[in-house]
């Protein structure tokens, strides 16, 4: 049997950590150490390495390698839960989408929606479903929803939209019976999304303190619980970055413990936790 040294000694974790606030953004105090060492114990034991600091001189002699997707993949946090903080999604049918007239005005063309750090997939679909529900009291609504995530491995998830009964629990019975698929094996504790839900969400890879670049305009952003892991100044220089990508009007979706207060950002406070870009002479909500 093969033993690790299971030891993630002060001098290797400054250097995982200040790679990771680097390139991620992510905040990594001493606290975290003990997280870190716990998540790369299982890539060490998967590359059959003896110890975490034989893993540490594995990564950083080639650290934008291929190794590089496997290490973010171990390190990122990816909680999330379907119809989380639901507040937001009564606030986005009963004033949002109104207010843009989607699915009242026939000249309002698709509604896009991103969401910025959709991890397994939970939010993009709650989003489909919310705004299917909409469609079929507003006839006129199209729409098309991307998530993007860092974590690959989160992404394949968010692809496959399978997910166990326990996951599944915030779902109204009424959309479940809708928008969920059982399996034929009636011993499985697993559900799938309907296709026609999963047509509806595309997903792509993406690092929101990255030089990216998204050609779609969207006119509803969520980009909640994901803030919470930067420092100040990388909060204020995504969110700068997100809003290049809203369209005037659009809204802005952040969590309930999340607060742009004191940042320069150009979209203004509407409700709790969800912001608007201002529509300035010579702009329309989206024509």
């Amino acid at each position: 049997m093969q033993t690790v040294s299971k030891a993630l000694s002060q001098k290797s974790f400054a250097r995982f950590a200040s790679y990771i606030t680097r390139e991620l953004g992510i905040k990594m105090p001493e606290s975290k150490l003990t997280m870190v060492q716990s998540r790369l114990l299982r890539r060490v034991r998967e590359l059959e390495l003896d110890s975490i600091a034989e893993y540490s001189e594995y990564f950083f002699a080639s650290p934008n390698g291929e190794e590089r997707e496997y290490f973010i993949n171990a390190v990122t946090t990816n909680k999330t839960d379907f119809f989380r903080e639901s507040e937001h999604f009564d606030f986005l049918v009963k004033t949002a989408l109104p207010s843009l007239h989607f699915g009242v005005d026939p000249r309002m063309s698709r509604l896009n929606v991103w969401s910025a750090a959709c991890s397994s997939g939970q939010e993009p679909y709650t989003l489909a479903m919310v705004l299917s529900e909409y469609a079929l009291k507003n006839a006129g609504l199209n729409f098309a929803i991307l998530g993007t995530d860092i974590s690959t491995k989160v992404l394949e998830h968010a692809k496959r939209a399978v997910y166990k009964e326990s996951e599944i629990k915030p779902i109204p019975i009424s959309l479940r019976q809708k928008y969920l698929l059982r399996r034929k094996d009636s011993s499985s504790d697993e559900v799938r999304l309907s296709p026609a839900l999963r047509a509806k969400v595309s997903f792509h890879e993406l690092n929101l303190i990255g030089d990216y670049r998204i050609q779609n305009m969207f006119d509803i952003v969520f980009c909640r619980n994901v803030l919470i892991y930067f420092d100040r100044g990388t909060q204020e220089s995504v969110i700068c970055k997100i809003c290049r990508n809203i369209n005037p009007g659009g809204y802005l979706f952040v969590a309930h413990a999340e607060s742009l207060a004191g940042m320069n950002v150009p979209v203004q406070q509407v409700s709790t936790a969800v912001f608007r870009m201002p529509i300035r002479e010579g702009d329309s909500a989206r024509p």
